[in-house]
């Protein structure tokens, strides 16, 4: 795996004689969350806790198949690259380094700063203030619950994901149904809910946007589908790729067009959401 990571040009931040962390290789971040077991040979993402083996890892990097990517192994030559197989409860040993310690209300003065800051600092009612254990050091962030029981973590510093890696939804019973990449999105948008005129619906947040083919049969039931994701090309294919299946989908980012995604909007150009919000509509 590290022979792999070194050909696409990718360095470790940190490593010892049994691991290594790396950068998000698929994606930009500045702070470590790619590790390797270097004696299983087994990588995970804590960002969005996914891992697998060095094919899964190319797989996911070259969007590839299996064959074509024990293809494109064969054409760099390297010295072991082959479909690995560890046992499940060795996976999930190394995917678990981790002990939540405590869950309550957001409190913490860091926490609440760190909020203000992303202009979302009366959304806490979505949130719990997560405190947990990892490599034997304590840390504590802002906990967002996903459906399968895990937790989305973020503070100034981290951006990891505690448990499985899952959608989260919040349900009113609406026929209605607002999509978001991320949950920092989803907690903007419900800032200029109500000065864009806009009852609240149901709502589901990705969590990351490699979650997207799960959610194609929960979509069925939904008259309306607005979809609030990322203005990159990952963005550009969940939008397409729900739209083509979902006639009553609509792609609802001109509202923050000029910008990363709907957060990036609100923390440049939305200080005051009423105003903002007005502006654009004259």
């Amino acid at each position: 795996m590290e022979e792999v990571l070194l050909s696409l040009g990718h360095l470790p931040t940190k490593q010892n004689e049994k691991e290594a962390w790396y950068l998000n290789p698929f994606a930009n971040e500045s702070q470590a969350s790619f590790k390797i077991n270097k004696s299983l040979n087994y990588w995970y993402l804590f960002s969005e806790g996914i891992g697998g083996t060095n094919t899964d890892f190319m797989k996911k990097y070259l969007n590839a198949s299996v064959n074509e990517v024990l293809v494109w192994a064969e054409n760099q030559n390297f010295s072991s690259f082959h479909q690995q197989s560890i046992s499940n409860q060795k996976a999930e040993n190394l995917s678990k380094h981790y002990e939540i310690i405590e869950i309550k209300n957001v409190q913490h003065p860091a926490l609440l700063e760190y909020l203000r800051e992303r202009k979302v600092g009366n959304q806490t009612q979505f949130l719990d203030e997560i405190h947990y254990r990892m490599k034997d050091k304590n840390y504590f962030g802002i906990g967002f619950k996903n459906y399968s029981g895990g937790y989305e973590i973020r503070n100034k510093y981290s951006k990891i994901c505690l448990g499985k890696k899952d959608i989260s939804t919040i349900k009113n019973g609406s026929e209605s149904l607002r999509i978001f990449e991320g949950f920092f999105d989803f907690l903007s948008f419900k800032n200029v809910e109500n000065f864009l005129e806009k009852e609240p619906v149901d709502y589901l947040v990705l969590n990351s946007v490699s979650m997207i083919s799960k959610i194609k049969n929960s979509l069925e039931n939904y008259k309306n589908i607005e979809l609030y994701f990322d203005n990159d090309e990952a963005g550009n294919r969940a939008v397409e790729m729900i739209k083509n299946e979902n006639k009553n989908a609509e792609d609802c980012r001109v509202l923050y067009s000029d910008f990363k995604d709907l957060n990036d909007w609100m923390i440049h150009k939305n200080p005051s959401p009423e105003r903002q919000v007005k502006q654009r509509r004259r």
